[in-house]
C-alpha cells in the first residue's frame, strides 16, 4: 500500500476503505508519510468529500493513533463539550468551571486558532503562567484534584489529529465536514469522557454555513459519539455575529472571568448557559431543561463559578490573581473608539471578516509557527439590532501596530452592514440534537 495510491484514489472521488485509512492515518502519525502528501490528502478529502463509513474510520483511526484514556478511576462520569469554532467563542472558560463548580468533572482536550476562529488554548495561554500542554499523567492528576483539566494534546493522545488539526490550518482545508467531525470525535473519544456536549456552529462567522450543514454535521458526530458508548448531544448555535462582544485573546479572557461575576453581555450567558444545562441533561443530574437552567445560573449567581475558575487556572500554573487583576494580562499599546459612520441600525456584522481581521492583526496564525499577539482584538459596542447614531462608538480596536490598526480599523468599520430600519437579532440556538 502506498501513500500517494490512497492519495489518487480520493482524488479521483472513490471512497476509502478503513485499512487505507488506517495505513495513512498511521503513517503520517509516525512520520513515515510527509506533510506534502498529508496537504494533498486533505486537500482531495476537502475537494471530494466522505461518506458516513469513511469519516467514522478516519475518527477512530486518529483516535487510535495514540493512548485512549480510561478516566473510570478519577470519576464514574467525566464531561466534555467542543466548539466547532467561532468568533469570539470563549465558552469554555465560563463553561467548563461552571460544570465543575456543581461537583461534575470536566476533562477537555482543546485546540489552536483555526482559520478565522480563535482556539481555546491561545486564550488562556494569554494568562500568565497557564500550562496548557500537560502530559497525559498531568492530565489525570489536574482532573483529580481539582474536577477540571483543559489541556492541548499530548503527544500519546491523537497524535494524528495534532498533526493534521495543525496542518488544516495554513493550507485551505479548515471547513470541511468529515475532517472537522474526526478531528472534534477523535479528541474527544481519546480524552476518555463519557458524556460530550458538542457546540456546533452555523452562519457568517462558521465552518458551517448554513443550518443544513450544520445540523448533519452534528448529527454526524452525534452518531460517531453514541456508536463508541459515549452520551453526546449537539447545540446548533449562532455566528452570523460575533459572540458576546470581545474578539482577541486577553479581551476574551477578561469578558469570560466578568461573566462568571455576573457582568458579562447577554447573549453570551444566555449561551452558556444553554450549553451548560445540556451537559446537566446529558449526565442525568437533571431531569429537565427549567431544572438544569437553574442550577446553572445558580453556579454563576452564587460566585461558585468564579471560584473554580481560579482554582483551575492555579491549579495549571497560571497566575489566579487574574480573577481580580486584569492588569496583569498582555495589553495593546494602541486602543482607540471607532465610531459609526452614520446613523442607522445594526444590520449585520460579517463575523469571518472579523475573525480573519484580528488574525491579520496578529490575533491568530497565518503560519504553523506564527506566533499569537494575546493583547490584540476588538471589543464591540453595538449588535444586530441595536440602534446607533454617526459618531457613536461602535467597537474599540486593540493594536500593537499602527499600520496593521489602520487596516483592521477599515475591514472592521466594512463589516458592519448599518440599514435604516431595525431588525431582530438572529436566535442563539437554532436547535438542539439529542
Amino acid at each position: 500500500m502506498r501513500a500517494v495510491d490512497i492519495i489518487a484514489k480520493k482524488r479521483d472521488g472513490l471512497a476509502l476503505t478503513q485499512a487505507e485509512i488506517d495505513f495513512f492515518v498511521q503513517g503520517y502519525a509516525r512520520d513515515e508519510i510527509p506533510d506534502y502528501q498529508a496537504s494533498a490528502w486533505a486537500m482531495a478529502v476537502f475537494l471530494r468529500g466522505m461518506n458516513e463509513i469513511e469519516t467514522t474510520a478516519l475518527t477512530l483511526a486518529m483516535a487510535h493513533s495514540g493512548t485512549i484514556l480510561d478516566l473510570s478511576s478519577v470519576a464514574p462520569l467525566v464531561l466534555d463539550k467542543h466548539s466547532s469554532g467561532g468568533v469570539g467563542d470563549k465558552t469554555t472558560l465560563v463553561v467548563a468551571p461552571l460544570v465543575a463548580s456543581l461537583g461534575l468533572p470536566v476533562g477537555k482536550m482543546s485546540g489552536r486558532g483555526l482559520g478565522f476562529s480563535g482556539g481555546t488554548l491561545d486564550k488562556l495561554e494569554s494568562i500568565p503562567g497557564f500550562r496548557a500542554n500537560l502530559s497525559t499523567a498531568e492530565f489525570v492528576t489536574q482532573l483529580k484534584n481539582h474536577g477540571i483539566v483543559v489541556s492541548g494534546q499530548t503527544h500519546d493522545l491523537a497524535p494524528a489529529d495534532g498533526k493534521l488539526y495543525s496542518l488544516r490550518d495554513v493550507t485551505g482545508t479548515v471547513a470541511c465536514l468529515p475532517l472537522i467531525a474526526s478531528s472534534i470525535m477523535s479528541k474527544k473519544i481519546a480524552a476518555g469522557a463519557q458524556v460530550i456536549v458538542l457546540d456546533v456552529k452555523v452562519g457568517r462567522g462558521a465552518f458551517m454555513k448554513t443550518e443544513s450543514e450544520a445540523v448533519a454535521l452534528a448529527e454526524l458526530m452525534v452518531k460517531i459519539g453514541h456508536g463508541v458508548g459515549r452520551r453526546v448531544a449537539a447545540v446548533i448555535s449562532d455566528m452570523n455575529q460575533p459572540l458576546g462582544n470581545a474578539v482577541g485573546n486577553s479581551l476574551e479572557v477578561i469578558e469570560a472571568i466578568e461573566t462568571l461575576k455576573g457582568r458579562g453581555p447577554k447573549d453570551f450567558i444566555e449561551h452558556c448557559l444553554a450549553v451548560a444545562s445540556q451537559l446537566l441533561l446529558q449526565a442525568g443530574t437533571t431531569k429537565t431543561e427549567n431544572d438544569a437552567r437553574a442550577k446553572s445560573s445558580s453556579a454563576l449567581d452564587d460566585g461558585c463559578a468564579l471560584t473554580k475558575f481560579g482554582e483551575w487556572i492555579a491549579g495549571q500554573g497560571g497566575n489566579r490573581r487574574v480573577v481580580d487583576d486584569y492588569t496583569i494580562l498582555p495589553r495593546a499599546k494602541i486602543v482607540e473608539e471607532i465610531s459609526a459612520p452614520r446613523d442607522g441600525f445594526i444590520a449585520g456584522i460579517n463575523a469571518e471578516e472579523v475573525g480573519l481581521t484580528i488574525v491579520d492583526l496578529g490575533g491568530g496564525r497565518a503560519k504553523k509557527e506564527d506566533a499569537i499577539d494575546p493583547a490584540v482584538g476588538a471589543v464591540f459596542k453595538r449588535k444586530i439590532g441595536d440602534q446607533v447614531k454617526r459618531g457613536e462608538a461602535i467597537f474599540s480596536l486593540h493594536a500593537n501596530d499602527r499600520a496593521k490598526f489602520e487596516s483592521a480599523k477599515m475591514r472592521l468599520l466594512a463589516a458592519f452592514e448599518i440599514g435604516d430600519t431595525r431588525i431582530n437579532p438572529p436566535p442563539l440556538i437554532h436547535r438542539i440534537i439529542k
